[in-house]
């Protein structure tokens, strides 16, 4: 009897397999760094953990733009089914090298900045080495090494932590040490990557090709822009919170971000598995079928995960702030709201990055950054950092319509507009109920018990989505 021959995995097993690789490796990883907003917290003043993460916010910032997105263009390039692979990861290794080095003679430029004078050394190494980390990672992960790309998160974040407990708490070096601790992780696990895969025998220099890289940069180079104007609308509140209000109010509103970074850290996670499967996707028709099937779970997800993060606000941020830091709970509930829109965000800019009209991607960030710094300096004033909260939700909302309205002419994709309108208007409501539910304890019960009913209206509305969700994963394991 001849033997069967295996099925070959469906598109959506392939998604589940991949999103559970990559859970496994970045969610632990997320959780452990979570978790270590009580040490930052404890060894460092307000002041102190918001000016730490402004150097490292700027340092994000400038990560696209010293190497022009390069290690998006690799993953896009050697995720595709066709092409040279090795090929892509040559000449995208040398953009980012010309890169580092107009980066490095450029980056004394940054000392002119009153905030980070003296940490431009700072700046200057995170940016390099988590570049090189970013490319080498990235490239690893699109040509099917999963499990050591989601392994390597691992080693990365226990690497932080280390270097984060000897620097903080044991050597007492503030804020030198918080952003030391990332960039030697970086650097270490780098360096790990490629002594275990021996990647150097990847690096092929006679397929260096101007037509390679200049293909490449069509693709990635608008997705610079397109990260500054992301970080314009997710970052920028911060710098105006902290020149326009005080350190301080910037050090707690900060400090509220990284509750709902739990959702960022789930998008991060379910990301990097989509790009994979969407980037293999060659059929029009069959491509609009998988993102409506899988916009309609991912909107369900996001909505009843961030009512989870607003409802449980008040005492994450007891459990996890130390000393006058509890008093960001009041910005959690709005900042998540925001959030969640952050994810819808996401997921329609995978339709520009699929369809490989970044274009799109960058004129919809465009919108949303004009958009956050004009509500930031009309809020902030009279409303401090509320105002910044209100104004980030606003421009994220806005880039989500747009982005769900032209994204659907290049993938005509289901975009379930009343689930989408009914479930903002129930997580607005929980979000002005939680926030403003702090006056005694009576009124407190009563707000909180009016917030737990919209949060079962909520379960109710979206109930045949998740059994529909819950009846396809079984399936798809039974399948598997």
């Amino acid at each position: 009897m001849p033997e069967s021959t295996p099925k070959t995995p469906s598109k959506y097993q392939r998604l589940l397999t991949n999103t559970a690789v990559f859970t496994v490796g970045k969610l632990l990883s997320k959780l452990l760094m979570f978790f270590m907003i009580g040490l930052y917290t404890a060894c460092m003043t307000e002041a102190e953990f918001g000016t730490a993460e402004l150097i490292t916010n700027m340092a994000n910032l400038l990560i696209p733009l010293a190497c022009v997105g390069i290690s998006e263009g690799i993953f896009r390039s050697a995720a595709a089914k066709d092409g040279d692979k090795e090929a892509f990861f040559t000449n995208g290794l040398l953009v980012y090298g010309v890169g580092s080095v107009v980066f490095l003679c450029l980056s004394p430029l940054l000392g002119f900045i009153p905030r980070f004078e003296g940490s431009v050394w700072l700046i200057a190494a995170y940016v390099v080495v988590a570049n090189l980390h970013t490319v080498v990672s990235q490239y690893l992960c699109a040509i099917g090494r999963t499990k050591l790309f989601a392994g390597q998160g691992i080693l990365n974040t226990a690497l932080v932590i280390g270097f984060n407990i000897l620097f903080l708490p044991v050597l007492d070096f503030g804020v030198t040490g918080y952003v030391a601790a990332v960039i030697l992780a970086d650097l270490v696990t780098t360096v790990f990557l490629i002594l275990f895969t021996r990647l150097w025998r990847a690096v092929k220099p006679r397929s260096i090709s101007k037509q390679t890289i200049v293909t490449m940069l069509k693709f990635c180079l608008p997705l610079v822009p397109t990260t500054i104007f992301w970080w314009i609308t997710g970052v920028s509140d911060r710098y105006m919170v902290d020149v326009m209000c005080s350190p301080e109010m910037n050090g707690l509103y900060t400090a509220a971000y990284k509750i709902p970074n739990l959702l960022i850290y789930a998008i991060a996670i379910f990301d990097s598995a989509w790009k994979l499967s969407v980037s293999a996707e060659e059929d029009p028709e069959a491509c609009a079928a998988f993102y409506s099937k899988v916009w309609r779970v991912y909107t369900t997800l996001a909505f009843l995960g961030g009512g989870c993060l607003i409802l449980g606000s008040r005492v994450l941020a007891g459990l996890l702030f130390a000393g006058d830091f509890v008093e960001a709970w009041v910005y959690i509930p709005t900042l998540t709201f925001a959030t969640v829109f952050t994810a819808l965000c996401t997921f329609l800019g995978s339709v520009y990055f699929a369809s490989k009209r970044t274009v799109g991607s960058m004129l919809t960030a465009l919108a949303g950054a004009v958009l956050n710094v004009v509500l930031n300096l009309l809020l902030i004033p009279p409303f401090g950092a509320m105002g910044a909260s209100v104004a980030t939700f606003a421009s994220y909302f806005a880039v989500c319509i747009l982005r769900l309205v032209t994204g659907r002419r290049l993938i005509p994709f289901k975009g379930e507009w009343g689930r989408l309108i009914v479930n903002t208007a129930l997580m607005g409501a929980l979000t002005v109920i939680v926030t403003f539910s702090e006056r005694n304890v009576q009124y407190m019960l009563l707000m909180y018990g009016a917030a737990a009913g919209v949060f079962v209206l909520m379960l109710a509305f979206n109930a045949r989505a998740i059994l529909e969700l819950l009846r396809n994963a079984k399936g798809l394991l039974r399948g598997r």
